[in-house]
């Protein structure tokens, strides 16, 4: 061992966690879905929620290069699904214009385009060229001479004009099936429009528009832009900008995830991801290169306290504490009952009253006799005679107190490194941005996946609006395997299925169902998730040490287990805060019975709670909003002079 996983003998007593599945339209029947996240999920595909992962998690790892705070993946989940004409929501326009803001420069920094645009032919030469050869005088055609009329020839002319028809009415019928995208941008230079932020009142839409329409313009993301710009700009509907505006309002989370997916994955080639990138790996650098260090003085630390140690257990016979007496309980005990007979007896000679008289009550403050007094000094006597015959321990020597001192200093030491080592650890992590690091796989190549594994805080950037939430996914993701891995390990060919069937009386399939239970994922388009901090128990227990893949998943998810519960029931604890105010604003409602008004209000929304403050701070205003008019430099040099202010300081990803 390890050895191949599915060369282990199958197991019948443990099943994996069931999976809930984000979608509409889950791979097996089941209904497992979250109670509180059910409404959404109707409305989303199997084939978006892949795309869902990808978007959060590009726009969470660069959100500082984007100037966005950092957004739970529920919240940006139920803002693509509920963002509307009549619900606004700031982090929709925020998203998309950030985006767009990164592949194209404003014109203050040159209006420089950062991506690789295929090239439109132009229309305009084409009418020149038209134009040219109009204005050239054109022979007269010579007249033909004029056969004889015969069946075939007039069946001929027949033919040719019945094509001719057809394809003017195919003509026709694209004209009225195609999308309108070139009227609408007949007169209107979208580059342009980006470089001067025109994003108010439609504008980020309508640069989405050009922006597809060109890019449709390659064969490999045609099929993709047309789809959006069929549901942008219908025929059936007037090229303008507000029309635009509105079908982006109306538009199913399902394009919209698919628009922004093809604007996030253009950011990749642009200047400013490829600067972070390079930066990220140079501060990586330089955090291995302290962890290195930190790394020798605690093992130059771990050694000296080795050293010390052997000292102390030289020095620790002549420095150790007495021991107790063998029967100390007997001793007191025989005392103590020596002492109540003697009292007793005493008090009887004495003709003292017991506590049963009442009498005695009101005599207990009544001077010591001679016999009790003589009592009393001989008991004292006895107990200081006793106390000297005890042996005294021999006091600690000044060696070995100094050499507790450089102990516990050097048992400090390693204590700081291992801190110092620890949060390098998290700051590596949390650099590593180039790609989304995998938890492993399990026996039937599914690979798992916890997003805040790596290029992010656990919790989110701690600044952010939402950083009350406390965590950023929250989910482990599971992802069926590829086709490769279908081909070679699960679905084998009818030989191989046999020889695995003589083996282990099961093929691979037939194991994967009584393994995995009732929820399974089949191919790498299909998702599902475990939500619950207890599941990740039994999906550790569930994993098999002895198999290849699942060692090192097992491995990662016990090196996380503790994160990955925390952000579970953080999770859980901001989703059931959601539901118990929007119960409370339903009794609320229902207690005011008199509404003059009957206008419908606008839901509640986790996501409306969202605000850019990075932008804000950083900009001065949102990234949908006009940037504010430039001030006079004598005003700007009087309030300079007035009010120096410090430079904001660097945000740490730190949490």
């Amino acid at each position: 061992y390890p050895i191949e996983d599915l060369q282990l003998e199958p197991r019948t007593d443990r099943q994996r966690p069931a999976l809930k599945f984000m979608c509409r339209d889950p791979p097996v029947k089941v209904q497992n879905g979250d109670s509180t996240q059910e409404d959404l999920f109707k409305n989303i595909d199997m084939s978006s929620v892949g795309p869902l992962l990808e978007t959060w998690d590009t726009l969470n790892v660069y959100c500082e290069v984007f100037k966005l705070d950092s957004f739970t993946f529920d919240d940006y989940v139920q803002t693509l699904c509920a963002a509307s004409e009549q619900v606004p929501v700031q982090l929709f326009d925020e998203i998309h214009c950030s985006v767009l803001k990164i592949l194209v420069d404003s014109e203050a920094d040159g209006g420089k385009v950062r991506i690789t645009l295929p090239e439109i032919e132009e229309e305009d030469s084409d009418e020149e060229d038209d134009e040219d050869t109009s204005a050239q005088p054109t022979p007269e055609p010579e007249p033909k001479p004029v056969g004889r009329a015969t069946r075939s020839s007039l069946a001929k002319l027949e033919a040719e004009r019945l094509a001719a028809e057809a394809a003017a009415a195919e003509k026709e019928s694209e004209e009225e099936t195609k999308h309108r995208a070139e009227q609408l941008l007949r007169d209107y230079d979208w580059i342009e429009h980006l470089r001067k932020r025109d994003f108010v009142n439609g504008g980020w839409e309508r640069i989405m528009v050009g922006l597809l329409h060109q890019l449709s313009k390659n064969e490999r993301q045609y099929d993709a832009c047309e789809e959006l710009l069929l549901e942008l700009v219908p025929p059936g509907f007037e090229p303008s900008q507000e029309t635009v505006r509105q079908r982006y309002a109306e538009l199913d989370v399902n394009h919209r995830v698919k628009a922004l997916q093809i604007i996030c994955m253009l950011t990749t080639e642009t200047k400013a991801i490829r600067g972070y990138m390079e930066d990220c790996s140079e501060t990586m650098t330089t955090y291995r290169k302290e962890k290195i260090d930190w790394q020798r003085q605690r093992k130059q630390a771990v050694e000296e306290l080795r050293h010390l140690n052997e000292q102390k257990k030289l020095l620790l016979p002549d420095n150790m504490p007495p021991s107790p007496p063998l029967n100390p309980r007997e001793e007191e005990e025989d005392v103590k009952m020596t002492d109540a007979d003697d009292s007793h007896i005493s008090r009887e000679a004495d003709g003292e009253e017991t506590e049963d008289d009442p009498v005695s009550t009101r005599k207990r403050r009544r001077p010591l006799t001679a016999k009790q007094r003589k009592r009393e000094e001989e008991k004292a006597r006895k107990e200081k005679e006793k106390a000297e015959k005890t042996p005294k321990g021999p006091t600690q020597s000044k060696q070995f107190i100094k050499l507790l001192k450089d102990i516990q200093k050097k048992e400090d030491v390693v204590k700081k490194c291992e801190e110092e080592i620890a949060v390098i650890d998290n700051d590596l992590r949390e650099a590593d941005c180039p790609r989304t690091r995998v938890l492993g796989k399990d026996r039937f190549w599914n690979r798992y996946y916890w997003f805040e594994r790596n290029g992010m805080p656990y919790g989110g950037l701690p600044d952010s609006s939402t950083a009350s939430a406390d965590y950023a996914n929250g989910l482990i993701w599971v992802q069926g395997p590829d086709e490769l891995e279908r081909e070679g390990y699960i679905d084998l060919p009818t030989e191989l299925q046999d020889e695995y069937k003589a083996k282990f009386n099961m093929t691979v399939p037939e194991r994967k169902t009584m393994e995995e239970g009732d929820t399974s994922v089949f191919n790498a388009y299909q998702w599902g998730y475990i939500s619950e901090p207890e599941q990740v128990d039994e999906l550790i227990k569930w994993l098999d040490p002895r198999g290849f893949n699942e060692l090192k998943l097992r491995k990662e998810l016990l090196n996380y287990k503790e994160k990955i519960a925390k952000n579970m029931e953080n999770r859980k604890a901001y989703l059931s805060n959601e539901d118990e105010t929007e119960k409370k604003e339903e009794s609320h409602k229902r207690m005011s019975t008199r509404i003059r008004d009957k206008t419908p209000e606008i839901p509640h929304y986790r996501c409306l709670k969202w605000e850019n403050t990075t932008a804000l701070e950083e900009l001065g205003h949102l990234h949908s909003d006009p940037p504010p008019p430039p001030r006079s430099r004598k005003q700007s040099r009087k309030r300079e002079a007035a009010h120096e202010a410090p430079a904001p300081a660097a945000k740490s990803r730190r949490r």
